[in-house]
Parts: C-alpha cells; sequence; structure tokens
C-alpha cells in the first residue's frame, strides 16, 4: 500500500495540515486562524485551547479531503514558529496564553545582559544573540511580571512541541527550536542547569522536556487525539521541526550550496554549514534538523506580515475588486505593484510593524510621500522595503560564505513573480522557488517519511520530495536602480535609530 503522511504547521496567524504523497505531492489540506490577543501594546498571544481545537480541526479537515483512509497515514510531523512560548500546568492545563514569536514584552532583558556581560559569557554556549521573544527573555519576564505562572508549570513548549504533547500525551523537545531559545547549550546539546543560571532561571530545568531529533519517533497518537483528529490511535509522530528548517529542506537546501530566504511573517535568511559562525556577525546559530550541521541565521520580524498588515488594513477596494475577479487580493496588488518601474517611485518603508532587525521598539514607516503618490507606487514601496530588510540580513550571511549558487526563495513573496524577481534583483543573486503551496507543512512530512522509514535521511527525502520551480536572474539595470534606493532605505534606517524610544 502507498504510504502518506500528514504535515501541520503552526505559524504566526493560522494552522495548516496537509497530506503528502511519498513524492511530495499535495492530496489535500486545510487551514484554520487562530484568534490574536493583543492585551497591550508588543504583546502577542494565544489562547492555547484554542490552538490544540484548531489543528484538530485542520488535521480532520484534511484527512477527510485528501480520501486517504487513516490506516495509510504512515506518521505525522509538525513544524511551527521559534522562539515565544507555551507553558503547559501541573494542573493538565496552560499556564498561561500562548506568546508567539512577535512579541515584544521583554525588550529590556536582552539590553540588560548585554550590559552586564551576560551575554558576552552564554555565547560561547549558545552561539546567538539574545532576543526579546527567545523563551528565556519570556520567562524572566514572567517571573517579574506574573509571579507564580512558572511556578505552576509543569512543561516548558515551543508552539510544536505543545501541539505534539496534546497529540501523544508525551513531552519532548525537539532540538532545532530548543537550540534557538538560548536555554540549550549546544556544545552539549542539554539544558544545563549553570548556563540557566546565567540568566536566573536554574529553577526551570526540570520543566525542560527530553530532548529529540527531528526524524526520531516522539510517541504515537493517543485515543483521545486520534478521536479528535481523524487518525488512527497508535499512529508515529516524529520530532518535527522549527519552520525555518522545515521550510529550509522543503526548497532542498540539504547541503551547503544554497541560501534559503523566507518571507513569511519573520523575515528569515539562513544557510547550514558543518561549523557554526562565531564572530558575533551574525544573529543566531542553531541545530539544523540534518545532524552535523549548524544552521546560520539572520532573522527579524519585518517580512511579509507586514504586507499583509498593509494589505487588510488601507486596500478595501483592492480586496473588493479581487473578490470580484475570483482571484486573491495579493495577486491584485501584484499587478498593481508591477505597473511601478524599480525607479518609479521613491518612498522609503521601513518594515516594523513588529519591531527592526535589531530594535524590538522600532516601527513601520513610510518615507517620502507626497500628494502625487499613487496606491500601486505605495504597494511596490511595501514590497521594496520588505526586500530591502532581507538584504540587511543577507549581506551579514553573505560575509561568511565564499560562495553562493542561489537563493532558494519560500513563504508569501514566493508565490508573486514580480515580488520573486524583485528579491532576484535586490539581492543581485538567482532567486528559485519550490512547486509546492505549504512548505513547512511539506518539511514536516518530510520527517515523518524518514521516521516511517520510507527515505533514509532528509536530504534523501528532499531528493523524492522536492519539485524545484522557477528561477528569476537579477536584472543588471533594476539592480542598479535598487543599489541606490537601498543605500537610501539605509539612511532612513540609521535617522530615526534614536527616536523609537521617544514613541
Amino acid at each position: 500500500m502507498p504510504a502518506y503522511f500528514l504535515g501541520v504547521d503552526n505559524g504566526g496567524t493560522a494552522t495548516k495540515a496537509v497530506v503528502f504523497d511519498e513524492q511530495g505531492n499535495d492530496l489535500a489540506g486545510a487551514s484554520r486562524k487562530v484568534p490574536m490577543i493583543l492585551p497591550q501594546p508588543g504583546f502577542t498571544e494565544r489562547d492555547m485551547e484554542l490552538l490544540w481545537k484548531a489543528n484538530c480541526e485542520a488535521m480532520a479537515e484534511a484527512i477527510a479531503a485528501s480520501g486517504v483512509p487513516a490506516s495509510a497515514i504512515r506518521g505525522v510531523a509538525l513544524t511551527g514558529h521559534g522562539k515565544g512560548l507555551y507553558l503547559w500546568g501541573k494542573d493538565h492545563k496552560p499556564a498561561y496564553n500562548g506568546i508567539v514569536s512577535t512579541d515584544s514584552r521583554a525588550w529590556e532583558y536582552p539590553e540588560r545582559w548585554y550590559k552586564d556581560g551576560t551575554a558576552a559569557r552564554v555565547f560561547e554556549r549558545t552561539f546567538q544573540s539574545i532576543l526579546a521573544c527567545q523563551p528565556v527573555s519570556l520567562l524572566r519576564w514572567l517571573e517579574d511580571h506574573r509571579p507564580g505562572v512558572v511556578e505552576r508549570t509543569r512543561w516548558i513548549f515551543e508552539v510544536k512541541d505543545y501541539v505534539r504533547f496534546r497529540l501523544t500525551g508525551e513531552a519532548f523537545a525537539e532540538v532545532t527550536d530548543y537550540s534557538g531559545s538560548n536555554l540549550m547549550d549546544l556544545r552539549t546539546v542539554r539544558f544545563e542547569k549553570d548556563l540557566l543560571a546565567e540568566f536566573g532561571l536554574a529553577h526551570v530545568h526540570d520543566k525542560l522536556p527530553p530532548v529529540r531529533y527531528s526524524t526520531e519517533p516522539c510517541g504515537t497518537v493517543s485515543p483521545e487525539a486520534a478521536a479528535a483528529t481523524g487518525l488512527l490511535p497508535g499512529t508515529p509522530v516524529a520530532g518535527g521541526m522549527f519552520d525555518i528548517d522545515a521550510c529550509a529542506v522543503a526548497v532542498d537546501v540539504t547541503d551547503e550550496q544554497n541560501l534559503c530566504v523566507i518571507a513569511g511573517t519573520w523575515s528569515i535568511n539562513e544557510f547550514i554549514s558543518r561549523k557554526p559562525v562565531v564572530n558575533h556577525s551574525v544573529m543566531m546559530n542553531s541545530l539544523f534538523c540534518l545532524p552535523g550541521y549548524y544552521l546560520v541565521e539572520e532573522c527579524s520580524p519585518t517580512s511579509a506580515g507586514n504586507n499583509e498588515w498593509f494589505t487588510h488594513l488601507f486596500l478595501q477596494a483592492e480586496k473588493d475588486a479581487a473578490a470580484a475577479r475570483g482571484i486573491s487580493v495579493f495577486e491584485l496588488t501584484s499587478e498593481l505593484a508591477a505597473q511601478v518601474p524599480p525607479d518609479g517611485q521613491h518612498i522609503v518603508f521601513l518594515p516594523f510593524l513588529y519591531g527592526s532587525n535589531y530594535d524590538p521598539q522600532a516601527r513601520a514607516t513610510l518615507v517620502g510621500l507626497d500628494a502625487s503618490h499613487t496606491r500601486p507606487q505605495v504597494i511596490r514601496a511595501v514590497l521594496e522595503g520588505i526586500a530591502f530588510c532581507h538584504r540587511v540580513h543577507v549581506e551579514k550571511l553573505l560575509a561568511n560564505r565564499e560562495r553562493t549558487r542561489a537563493v532558494r526563495l519560500a513563504g508569501g513573496a514566493a508565490n508573486s513573480k514580480v515580488w520573486s524577481q524583485m528579491f532576484a534583483d535586490v539581492l543581485e543573486l538567482p532567486v528559485e522557488t519550490v512547486a509546492a503551496r505549504e512548505l513547512g507543512t511539506l518539511g514536516a512530512a518530510m520527517a515523518a517519511a524518514v521516521a516511517g522509514g520510507v527515505y533514509k535521511d532528509l536530504a534523501d527525502a528532499a531528493r523524492h520530495m522536492v519539485k524545484i520551480g522557477a528561477r528569476y536572474e537579477p536584472d543588471p539595470a533594476a539592480s542598479a536602480v535598487y543599489r541606490r534606493k537601498y543605500a537610501a532605505y539605509r539612511k532612513v534606517e540609521a535617522a530615526l535609530a534614536g527616536v523609537w524610544k521617544e514613541l
């Protein structure tokens, strides 16, 4: 009997479940939005019970729509946004709302740790910057501002590890997520008490689950979860992976030739390496889902989520026009952006709705507007600003590589020919996309296929399940224009750097 796999992706705004076959073909999928809770500026939370319900509904709908019998689904794996925090209580209930990776409430803790020398000391063990949205910062914030929450916590989870726990009843810390939390010593791949003590968190050591790798078995579907999801009890569940790892393997970044750029809620820019980059020039090193590799990452919450917010808040007329034509509003806005050449407007958009590359207090802005500007010009400026912010990150990565063959582009930008070409022109590198609608779920399904014994490892799974689609070559004339516009972008970014705290 052919084997099928279920991949589930919990991103910053939605839950998606997709059934794949052994060749990586997407048979059917379903998604659910999970309402964001915004109790005050800088806080982004979700109800953990509603999140679990959304996962159950999406899995059940995807399986039913695929027509695949539950007995043919050989494995399940999950992916999801990294960072953030999901706490499970000793009373077998959520101990707090889930905190999403766009949350910036804990901004003062990284500042404090950089000033007092903590960051320099722990870097020798974690190989990464400290971010406000990481579990390490959020746990300290909760200890200081929500007394009792951490005390009544049994398990400290990342989002996909929480959902997997609800699916199986077994708690594990999958390594790709937790190695980017600043809670793990990457040299030993363990949660060490003395490292946690550097942050005043030694007491949480026993709340961190046992460590597992992406393709390792992490339990089976429980009878209760089976009834809610349509899966069979006993279906194997793999460790899964952080969504940036899932997207990387789903675009076949399984060796050191290509960069992976993900334009989603977050701007993710990454490559894999046998050695971490420890010269302090990049933001993050974490353990990749392919054993033996590090994932070298530059990231910020500055990507396509900004375009989604802008579109839904300001472009109602375009949404109505797109609905009348039976197309996505983003397809229509790409058409409008295509009407404006690269030198057709000089508005600078800083995509800082959720904080900038290095300042969680920064905010978005459009600079250079005048009364002559049209909606297509402003739309294009938003797309360009997001691409420029990606270039800031990519330049840091390229400084640590001898050669890059191409950029494998994933996320919202990869769905737009106009935006994909813009990325090629701005980054001045060839851009390749993949013929798959949901890369996160595909990467998760690949982990399930390896755990199920169909493929020997993720590189083998990629050879069978990944199909490279379009390729975009940089246009020299457009790249010359974008070099000048990028210089203006950096000047505006620098000029406003001292303003954010005043706001």
